[in-house]
């Protein structure tokens, strides 16, 4: 029964134009035979005189509605209707009138005395009005008693996009909310009401005015703030346990660029650690992407799909998309398609870069003039597990693309790399150290542009810490932190993508670039941050866990070597910082090179032992390296607490001694 009341609702909708012209009509009809009666008696107009006016009538009629319905008057939503809307009604009257005026003159029909005429058409459009006006009072009072029932919420911001988001709570569905006050820092609004809602206090007032309203839910309606303003604001709203949304950019549109709907959204991994919009130079990128074939590897992961996405903005002649992992990769390249057409020239290749007869094909059928390099191992407890593989995929993966690369002419190539690479105590960093090495000697041995681009961990990357944490907390906990004083820096996959494309742009061959990280993150507190997000209380409602440090992981990162703090410079970009070449013994990188690769035929501590030799700022952790056969048996990578580590380092060392 109820389906087919709403069947009966929405049938009536798709007609709710013609619905109102009819209105209008029986309410026009109404004045004239009011007229009818009226006339007769107080003037001595015959009944035979009324009717033969109604040519006069139905033409006055037509001018009236057929200018309301020309003018769209018919297309308003007229329970939303403002003051706007009524001046174009009766603007759009006055010029009918004077059309049908002109008309009646002119046509051989019986004329209605003009004072008759006037009183006739000024009483249709006043009726008319008046109907349009109780139909939105009806509908608001409807609206107001369907409000009470609505989750209690706070608007911040009392400008735009705070009446913006109070309008949406008022006239929109049950999942909008009922706005009951607005904080904003401007004092001079406090006291005044927006579209009805008081200002009640400012941001910092928020806790107060929760516990005194009995607010469930805080909207933040102000799409100005970023940087540390807005995790200010995060936080804050996060300590009262009320769900926190924002409101969706009115100007903001989705990937094929159509305008995202009006609503509230939940917050994302990038709110958390907002910072100021970085600013890129789009005419340097452009100069090196515009127009040229571009090869991403890895370019169906986290990192590599967004360079794909941010490439395509500058219209390359063609994108290559470099995968041994089929599904992401159609994905991302259907997503393209959808966004730039059909046509869009982006192709697809499967293929590892641990194939070197695969790579020289890729080159000889499309001839890239420029490689972002993103494809490597990058777990850290796996590759600590099998240092083999991550060798012979991070670094002679690498080999086989910078050589194959010099050899069909590649302009630039920028590899990515990691904090993890400067003083590695785990075997991913190592590999990525050395495949920043490698950057240098082939910048120093071919013509190829080449440089390397050093950040730390992305937000909502795979693998990365906030998605387990979420997939943690949704479960119902614990949530597990390796160590209470483990810190990391931290950026956005788009900041990123943004910052290596313009690293690109300044590319001084054999650089390492360094992006500005920001400030590093604890770990304790962001995980603590997350779980209020979803309304529990640490350590009460959600247990959090610490699990000790994972093999090859270290409290602190480090975005610089030793050697290269005294050394760094500044570049045109603020965010990039350039860290200068280390001299390298060619002959004696190569030789061990080659002894590396022999190493790696087999997944022992051999290969360990040459990592080291070659970076002698690597310090494996001896107790991992020796304890990887039971962390494969068993899937723990968390063996030992604290205490034992402190007491399996000791014994190592009285053995070595």
């Amino acid at each position: 029964m109820e389906n087919c009341v709403v069947k009966e609702k929405k049938g009536l909708s798709r007609y709710r134009k013609q619905l109102v012209f009819l209105m209008d009509l029986f309410l026009a009809n109404i004045v004239y035979f009011v007229m009818i009666y009226w006339v007769p008696i107080r003037n001595g107009t015959t009944i035979q005189q009324v009717i033969d006016w109604m040519p006069n009538f139905r033409l006055m009629l037509l001018s009236l509605c057929g200018f309301l319905w020309a003018s769209k008057s018919y297309d308003s939503l007229w329970r939303y209707a403002e003051t706007d809307e009524y001046i174009s009604m009766i603007l759009m009257g006055a010029l009918a009138y004077v059309v049908y005026f002109i008309l009646q003159k002119l046509l051989p029909i019986p004329k209605i005395p003009s004072v008759l005429s006037l009183c006739i058409y000024s009483m249709s459009l006043l009726l008319m009005m008046t109907a349009r006006f109780i139909y939105r009072k009806y509908r608001m009072k409807a609206n107001s008693r369907s409000q009470e029932r609505k989750v209690r919420c706070a608007i911040i911001g009392a400008g735009n996009a705070g009446a913006w988001a109070v309008n949406l709570c008022k006239n929109k569905n049950q999942s909008f909310g009922n706005p009951v006050c607005i904080v904003d820092d401007d004092l001079t609004k406090k006291g005044l009401r927006v579209q009805g809602v008081p200002v009640r206090g400012t941001i910092s007032d928020i806790p107060e005015l929760v516990r005194k309203y009995h607010i469930l839910e805080i909207v933040i309606a102000i799409t100005t703030v970023k940087g540390d303003r807005l995790s200010e604001i995060i936080n804050l709203c996060n300590s009262t346990h009320c769900r926190v949304r924002m409101i969706s950019d009115p100007q903001a549109v989705d990937e094929n660029g159509n305008p995202v709907a009006a609503g509230f959204r939940e917050l994302n991994t990038a709110d958390f650690l907002s910072r100021d919009e970085i600013q890129l130079n789009n005419a340097q990128i452009s100069e090196y992407l515009h127009d040229k074939v571009v090869l991403v590897t890895g370019g169906g992961g986290s990192i590599g799909s967004e360079l794909c996405r941010q490439i395509m903005r500058y219209q390359p002649q063609r994108l290559l998309i470099f995968d041994i992992y089929e599904n992401c990769a159609y994905e991302l390249e259907t997503e393209l398609k959808n966004k730039y057409g059909a046509d869009a020239p982006i192709i697809t290749l499967i293929g590892s870069i641990r194939d070197k007869a695969r790579l020289d094909e890729v080159f000889e059928t499309y001839h890239p003039s420029v490689v972002f390099h993103a494809a490597a191992h990058k777990h850290v407890p796996l590759m600590e597990i099998s240092p083999a593989e991550a060798v012979k995929n991070n670094v002679f993966g690498t080999k086989n693309l910078l050589t194959s690369a010099a050899e069909h002419g590649v302009e630039r190539f920028v590899q990515l790399s990691t904090d993890k690479a400067v003083n590695p105590t785990n075997v991913m960093g190592c590999t990525k150290r050395l495949c920043e090495m490698l950057i240098q000697t082939f910048s120093r041995g071919t013509t190829m542009t080449c440089v390397a681009v050093r950040f730390g961990n992305v937000l909502g990357s795979h693998g990365s810490v906030i998605p387990l944490f979420e997939e943690q907390i949704k479960r119902g906990g614990p949530v597990t932190i390796t160590h209470p004083d483990i810190v990391r820096y931290f950026m956005t996959i788009t900041e990123a993508a943004q910052l290596v494309l313009q690293a690109g742009g300044l590319a001084k061959g054999g650089s390492i670039y360094v992006l500005d990280m920001g400030e590093p993150v604890k770990i304790m507190d962001l995980a603590n941050r997350l779980i209020r997000f979803y309304g529990y209380e640490p350590g009460v409602n959600m247990q959090v866990k610490i699990t000790g440090l994972r093999p090859g992981e270290k409290l602190y990162e480090e975005l610089l070597m030793d050697a290269e703090r005294d050394k760094m410079g500044k570049t045109a970009h603020n965010k990039i910082f350039i860290a200068p070449p280390m001299q390298i013994d060619l002959e004696k990188f190569y030789t061990n090179l080659q002894k590396l690769k022999d190493s790696a035929k087999h997944n022992d501590d051999e290969v360990v032992d040459v990592l080291q030799e070659m970076v002698p700022t690597y310090h494996p952790n001896r107790r991992v390296r020796a304890d990887h056969t039971v962390v494969a048996a068993t899937g723990n990578t968390a063996l030992f607490s604290k205490e034992e580590v402190t007491r399996k380092l000791q014994e190592s060392e009285h053995k070595e001694g």
